[in-house]
């Protein structure tokens, strides 16, 4: 196929891939369901030392990233494969990701509070694959369109993100330490992009719409200090489900 052609097929399986069914949930939904906590940050930030520290809260809802399921699509490890040859498996990867960012996001649960967003999926990690000149353009329209048409025809209310913001150099001596397995391959320099991309979009707020008021938690520190400061800043968060 040429990249024209490429394009229109892609485009048109994500315009039918589950718009029935995404509609008829959009349709469903009250204008208010839920209130919802994103926490934001590079990898090996803390998001989920922060998630499981106040997954001791009874009324809150704590969502992970479905790992997991990027682990895994019927036989297949999209994420590893994004990460060995991102230019091939890059759409692969975050189309999916897409998906099932949207599925957390749709949570019934009246208080959640979830790793990262579909927002950060399309902000942060499918900008940074194109501006590295990993994701070819056509891949990059056909991403943004799905985007645009996820966020133009259902309702993700997003009342507060909380953001980690840890330094590069903390992230990659933390990614070392828990070794997990598709991560090996990442260098300092990705995270770099990542921390940029977060500081571009969250902190100087120069390049995407912020969607709800943003609490930043430095996350440099240890363990300890960390669970201090999240106790620290536990009303501040909480308010956002009153």
């Amino acid at each position: 196929r040429t990249p024209s052609m490429r394009y229109s097929w892609l485009r048109g399986c994500l315009r039918l891939m589950n718009i029935q069914r995404l509609t008829a949930v959009s349709d469903s939904l009250p204008v208010r369901c839920c209130v919802q906590i994103c926490v934001e940050g590079n990898i090996a930030s803390g998001k989920t030392t922060c998630l499981e520290y106040f997954s001791k809260t009874s009324s809150i809802e704590v969502l992970t990233e479905p790992i997991s399921k990027w682990r895994d699509v019927r036989g297949h490890n999209p994420l590893a494969l994004m990460y060995q040859d991102p230019q091939r498996w890059g759409i692969t990867l975050q189309t999916y990701v897409q998906l099932t960012m949207l599925d957390r996001h749709l949570s019934a649960a009246p208080v959640r509070m979830m790793e990262r967003s579909l927002f950060s999926a399309k902000y942060i990690f499918v900008e940074n694959l194109f501006r590295s000149g990993k994701m070819p353009e056509v891949d990059y329209a056909v991403l943004s369109e799905w985007f645009d048409w996820i966020t133009a025809n259902i309702c993700i209310p997003v009342d507060l993100i909380v953001y980690l913001q840890t330094s590069p150099q903390t992230c990659h001596e933390r990614l070392k330490q828990r070794c997990r397995e598709e991560e090996k391959v990442i260098p300092l320099e990705y995270l770099e992009s990542i921390h940029q991309l977060y500081e571009e979009w969250l902190i100087r707020r120069s390049s995407w719409p912020v969607p709800a008021p943003v609490l930043v938690i430095p996350a440099d520190h240890n363990l300890q200090r960390m669970l201090h400061q999240y106790e620290e800043n536990r009303a501040k968060i909480l308010a956002a489900s009153l």
